[in-house]
């Protein structure tokens, strides 16, 4: 299955020119594609619900993601596949496990569309309290659909131009924070909060601390774009190395960025209506910076939200052509430079859907879609693991990773159940997984069997 085209774009929207890649090019890439606003905002939730210990969470995520990588990476250097990770699912163990894990990666980015697109606006109400959610997110929504019907051309120039903006948005935060941190150009801090005792670690408890797990784990979804991408590594040895490097550089900007955030306010300050970093900076009465960064956050989240659009529409495309979805969905309209306008159709359709919850249930909306799109992502690296273990030849400590990997995992996806605030966003990715489930079911049943 030719999972290549839609997989990059799905998370973060960057791409590369044909041609071989270096290693160090990848991993810059990576980086690239995976920071999003479940980074800006999400991380806020993750911090509200566990304190200073988010950067604990950052740090375990990490362990988790590189276990996944490290896995996927050997299996791309054995046994390079356009399809990756749904392509060795299909080949440990089966049809289903293949047409499961398509499916299951295409919900996950339809639920990423929303919660980006949900981002988008409560950050926009910023500046306009009193416009409701929906709105914001019909606007964007129009947007978002007309930078896709611009073809591959304009998307890519689109692409390429905020990814450098959310990028630099950060080393922005990180720059000014350590200025006002070490009291420099006459940023004097106020007051900084050292969590020097476990109560102040862990104020939330373990029971927090457990649930922030998966908007951590969150924030490095993406991963699997790199498995993919590995696929046009110059040598594809280097696929281990590239993806270390990647992880060591978001690690430094995701601990450093959330360490200096955490120190510098309060943890009652912070609240999912606003990025942790513009919280971070508010007793510096920085009036120029909560606009510039909310406007970069912005830009950032709608470039992810408009490349998990591009990306959902061709990978329907590539399930159609495989036979895992209907016919109807490969078709592509000659006039409308070869746009899948009927695979668009059924992604705009999440899009509406996304609008009208957000019209409907405007409180908790972002936390729920979040949770579930990070639970489906982690149901895809479970997928990789448990390929990883049956095609991979692993030695006992090979082993031993591979199974502290999927603890992790399933610590982060148990942890949902112990917020109540996220709780629904379990049973929202449950639903999902279930009705996959029943259709690759049916399909074994009825379709595949007969046809072997």
């Amino acid at each position: 299955m030719d999972f290549f085209l839609p997989s990059v774009k799905a998370k973060g929207g960057c791409n590369s020119n044909e041609g071989d890649l270096k290693w160090w090019q990848l991993s810059l890439i990576g980086v690239g594609c995976t920071i999003g606003t479940g980074f800006f905002l999400g991380s806020a939730i993750g911090i509200n619900i566990t304190g200073p210990s988010i950067v604990i969470s950052f740090i375990l995520a990490a362990i988790g993601t590189y276990l996944v990588y490290n896995l996927l990476a050997k299996m791309t250097a054995e046994d390079p596949q356009a399809g990756s990770f749904c392509y060795y699912a299909n080949k440990a163990y089966g049809k289903w496990a293949g047409f499961s894990c398509g499916w299951n990666y295409w919900s996950s980015n339809i639920l990423i569309m929303g919660s980006q697109l949900t981002a988008l606006s409560i950050l926009s109400q910023f500046w306009f309290p009193d416009i409701p959610l929906w709105i914001f997110a019909t606007g964007y929504a129009v947007l978002s659909i007309g930078v896709v019907l611009t073809g591959n051309k304009g998307f890519d120039k689109v692409e390429d131009l905020l990814a450098v903006i959310k990028t630099a948005a950060i080393i922005m935060f990180i720059l000014i924070a350590a200025a006002a941190l070490f009291g420099l150009f006459n940023l004097d801090t106020h007051k900084v909060y050292t969590p020097n005792s476990a109560q102040k670690l862990f104020p939330g408890g373990i029971r927090g601390f457990w649930s922030s797990l998966i908007y951590a784990f969150y924030a490095y979804g993406g991963i699997e774009v790199i498995g993919l991408m590995a696929t046009r590594l110059k040598n594809k040895e280097d696929a281990p190395k590239a993806g270390v490097i990647m992880l060591i550089l978001l690690v430094v900007v995701y601990v450093l960025s959330l360490g200096l955030a955490v120190i510098l306010a309060a943890h009652g300050a912070f609240n999912d209506k606003e990025s942790p970093f513009v919280t971070a900076l508010g007793q510096f009465k920085l009036d120029f910076f909560p606009h510039v960064f909310n406007a970069a956050i912005i830009l950032a989240g709608f470039s992810t939200m408009t490349a998990s659009l591009f990306g959902v529409t061709t990978l329907l495309v590539t399930l159609a052509e495989d036979g895992d979805a209907p016919k109807v969905f490969a078709k592509k309209i000659k006039k409308w430079k070869q746009l899948p306008l009927p695979s668009l159709g059924l992604a705009v359709v999440g899009l509406v859907a996304s609008i009208v919850t957000a019209l409907l249930l405007p409180g908790k909306i972002y936390e729920y879609i979040t949770t579930a799109a990070g639970i489906l992502i982690l149901f895809n690296w479970a997928f990789i693991i448990l390929s990883g273990l049956k095609l991979v030849e692993l030695k006992v400590w090979g082993k031993i990773l591979s199974f502290f990997g999927i603890l992790l995992i399933l610590a982060a996806v148990s942890g949902t159940l112990a917020e109540k605030s996220i709780r629904m966003g379990f049973f929202i990715s449950l639903i999902v997984v279930v009705v996959i489930g029943m259709i690759s079911v049916i399909l074994q049943r009825k379709v595949w069997n007969n046809a072997n």
